[in-house]
This record gives structure tokens, C-alpha cells and sequence, in this order.
């Protein structure tokens, strides 16, 4: 007979449930005994994913989509019998705010590298000086110490120039991590260009050469999305996750103050109501702050996830299709530092995602909260629509009221991933491997902040337990 082995996982949100659905698997393909039990804080799975579902809306509070090319949220997806639900966005052009006006991002800029001559040439998004500048890149060495770890603002600045960086990269990354560019460290957030700098050594041809060919067609063919989220919202997919994991294995609203290691080698999970589960091993996803105070602050690394995780919030708004006057083609904008905004980006969702808004309306979503200003996402639901639709108004022209709205906060949400971040998570797992064997960290605060790399964190955390 088998040796009956449990886990223990704390944390029920992406990764969490993750987690437990391929323990789960692991069990039925093996045929091995090994269960688990999931512990939740609050009273609600899912995590930051969180779906409002009414009178034909379909409206996301937290992330609204995941990146297509990275299958392993796809293939869970899958898994849990939502294929068919899958659907991608629809493509259109994106706008960059500069000096109050949208102007259109380059063609063939790739995360604002650009990699075509004329439509960079002719943009009015940058001086004479600041396209020379970027076109320095050119004859650039590259880095001789290529290896070390910088933050991505030194990377783009140094190859690109500031303009480049200031007008149209920085507002492109600050949607996926809302953190300070010039903190944020390269390895951990776009390795990719490191090897494009080793390989070309310039990014323009690199990125330019690293492009895949298109092919000659009679007829014009329709870009592929790039995102992929589910008819019914991200939440059909926790909602999915949850009923292919046994109830009784899946505990909410039970707040884990401590996890002892016992003589015997197993852990105790114990809970500020006075009750414990025990287990074999333990896969801790909650957030990094909430981790810390479980275990011996001695076991993380100084310096580590100092910077406190970025709060931001979305306004969710509904108008009437005559009330927004779309002049642009387009799926939305994202704005720069130096204007003197609210919002810092805003998702044209009923065109981006068609299948979210009933005909005759349209949904529009405003995201604030920098890193270097939070202040706006603890003002009153109230205080934050009237600033957004202020931008609105200025920006779009928009002058109507919307027929509702949702005010959603992500309150410290965002981990920074700051230089060094790789060091001190591969420390870190160090120190747990040797002073807590069987114990390991997945999640956000380590792996990558996507769904899919949360995804990921929890598979591969749960194979180091159980498949070596």
C-alpha cells in the first residue's frame, strides 16, 4: 500500500486553486494517496480575478485577460472543460497621450522598440532629437556585463534615449506592473531583451530580425489577438477550478497565523480560531506581507519586496453608443507621466471585447494609481468618478454621464520587482529548502505577476514536492 502524503496549501486565489487542481491530478495519474487541504482567509476564492456579471455586462474588477503564447493557463483551461469559452480580443490600434492629445503608437513599435523607419520617422510623439537619439541604438555597443542585473529604465535609456522611454515605453510597462521602470529589474520582468542585446546587440534589428515573416496572401488577413479571458469572465474559470477540487478539501474564511514544523517532519498549519491541520508538505501562495508574518522573519532576505506592492483602481463605466463620440479606430490609450492626469490608462472594453457590452452601449475602463502617487485609489467611489470622467471629457470628449459604474481597488496588489529580485527569490527558496524542507513559495511575489505565471509557480511547485 502506498504512503498517504497531504498538503497543505494556504492561499486560495489563482495560484492556490491551481496548486490543489494538480495535486488533485497528480493523484489520479499516479494512482498515488495524496490529498490536500486548501486554506483560505478571506470568505472568497479567486483572489485578485473577480467577475461582475449583470444585465448582459460582463465586467472584470481585477485582471481582464491573460497572454495567449503562454498555453499553460490555456491548457488548465482546458482541463477544467472551458474551451469553448475561450475567446480573443479583438485588435485595433493603441493610443499614447502626449501633450493632451492621443496619438497613435508607431507601427512595428514592439513594446516600443521600433522596428520601422518611416512610421517612427514621422510620429509626432518625438523631437528630431529624441528620434536621433533612438536611432543611436544602431551602433550602440552592447553591454559588457551583460549578466549583472539593472533596472529596465537604465536598459531602454541607455539604448533608446529618454523621450523614447519617457513618451511611450514606460506608459506601455506601467499597465503590467505599475511600478517605477527605473526600479524594476530587467532580468525579472524582460529577459528577453538581454538575449536580443547579446544576439544583435542593437534592439532595433534585433527586434526588427526577431519579427516573424508575413506570409503573401491574396486576401488581407485579420491580426490575431494577443489575449485571451473567457465569455462568461475570469470568474467561471475559478468557479471551475473550485468544483473539480472536493468541498470538504477547501476551507474559506480561516486566517493561518502560523506554520510549525513538528518533531516527526511534518507541518501544523494553525489558525487564529485555535484549530490546525497538519500536513506533509505546504505551498504557501498567499501574498508576500501576509507570508512574512506567518514564518520566522529570519528565513527572508533583507531587502526583499521592501517597497510596499503598488494599490491601484479601475472605473468600470457604461454609456450610451451616442454619448461617446469614437473619432479613433481603436482599442484604447495609455498615458505618460508628465501629463498632468487622473487616469493613467484607459481600455476601450466594448470594442476590445465585443462579447462584454449589450448593442447600443458602450463600456469604458479607466484605470489610476501610479507607484509614485496612490493617494487617488483611497478617495471615494465618488471623488475618483468625477476625476475620471474630468480626463474623459478633456481627452475623448466624452461629456456624458454613465448609466453606472464600478469602482474597483486593488489595494497593495501589484509586487514590485526590483533589481535583484531573481537573487533574492533564489536565495530565499534556498533558506526554505534547508531550514523547512517541503515547504515551498508560489505565486505573484516570486514568479511573475500574469495568471499564467501564477499558473506555472503553482505546477511547478507542486512537481519539486511530488515528482523528485
Amino acid at each position: 500500500m502506498s504512503e498517504r502524503k497531504h498538503v497543505i496549501i494556504l492561499g486560495g486565489g489563482i495560484t492556490g486553486l491551481a496548486a490543489a487542481f494538480y495535486v488533485q491530478k497528480y493523484a489520479n495519474e499516479t494512482g498515488k494517496q495524496v490529498t490536500f487541504t486548501l486554506l483560505e482567509g478571506s470568505e472568497r476564492l479567486g483572489g485578485k480575478i473577480d467577475t461582475i456579471r449583470e444585465d448582459g455586462y460582463v465586467l472584470e474588477r481585477g485582471p481582464d485577460s491573460y497572454l495567449a503564447r503562454k498555453t499553460v493557463m490555456t491548457d488548465l483551461i482546458h482541463d477544467v472543460g472551458l474551451a469553448d469559452e475561450l475567446v480573443s480580443n479583438e485588435t485595433g490600434q493603441a493610443y499614447i497621450l502626449h501633450n493632451m492629445k492621443l496619438h497613435p503608437i508607431p507601427e512595428g513599435a514592439v513594446m516600443g522598440i521600433p522596428t520601422k523607419v518611416m512610421p517612427f520617422a514621422f510620429t509626432p510623439l518625438f523631437s528630431l532629437a529624441g528620434k536621433a537619439r533612438a536611432g543611436y541604438d544602431l551602433v550602440l555597443p552592447k553591454r559588457s556585463d551583460a549578466d549583472r542585473d539593472i533596472s529596465v529604465g537604465h536598459f531602454f535609456r541607455r539604448r533608446l534615449g529618454d523621450q523614447v522611454v519617457d513618451r511611450l515605453i514606460e506608459p506601455l510597462l506601467s499597465g503590467i506592473y505599475a511600478g517605477r521602470i527605473d526600479r524594476l529589474s530587467l532580468q525579472s520582468t524582460f529577459p528577453q531583451f538581454i538575449e536580443t542585446e547579446k544576439k544583435y546587440r542593437s534592439l532595433i534589428l534585433g527586434m526588427k530580425k526577431s519579427q516573424p515573416q508575413k506570409q503573401k496572401s491574396l486576401k488581407p488577413q485579420k491580426k490575431k489577438g494577443a489575449f485571451l479571458t473567457l465569455k462568461g469572465g475570469l470568474s467561471s474559470f475559478i468557479e471551475a477550478l473550485s468544483k473539480a477540487l472536493p468541498e470538504d478539501s477547501i476551507k474559506t474564511g480561516v486566517k493561518v497565523q502560523d506554520v510549525v514544523r513538528l518533531e516527526d517532519g511534518t507541518y501544523s498549519a494553525q489558525m487564529e480560531d485555535g484549530s490546525s491541520v497538519i500536513g506533509d508538505h505546504v505551498i504557501v501562495t498567499t501574498p508576500y506581507g501576509i507570508t512574512k508574518k506567518i514564518f520566522d522573519e529570519s528565513l527572508f532576505p533583507v531587502g526583499f519586496h521592501d517597497t510596499k506592492p503598488t494599490s491601484v483602481a479601475t472605473v468600470a463605466m457604461s454609456f450610451n453608443e451616442e454619448d461617446v463620440n469614437f473619432s479613433l479606430d481603436g482599442t484604447g490609450f495609455v498615458i505618460a507621466k508628465s501629463e498632468k492626469t487622473s487616469i493613467t490608462a484607459c481600455t476601450w472594453t466594448s470594442r476590445k471585447w465585443p462579447h462584454t457590452t449589450p448593442k447600443g452601449s458602450v463600456v469604458l475602463r479607466c484605470y489610476v494609481g501610479r507607484a509614485e502617487d496612490q493617494d487617488i485609489v483611497h478617495e471615494t467611489d465618488e471623488v475618483i468618478l468625477e476625476k475620471v470622467l474630468d480626463d474623459l471629457k478633456r481627452i475623448m470628449g466624452v461629456d456624458a454621464r454613465p448609466k453606472f459604474y464600478h469602482v474597483s481597488r486593488m489595494i497593495d496588489s501589484m509586487p514590485q520587482y526590483e533589481v535583484g529580485h531573481k537573487e533574492h527569490v533564489k536565495k530565499l527558496r534556498t533558506t526554505f529548502n534547508e531550514k523547512l524542507p517541503g515547504v515551498k513559495l508560489a505565486g505573484a511575489p516570486y514568479d511573475g505577476v500574469g495568471l499564467p505565471d501564477c499558473v506555472n509557480s503553482a505546477r511547478m511547485a507542486v512537481e519539486s514536492l511530488l515528482t523528485r
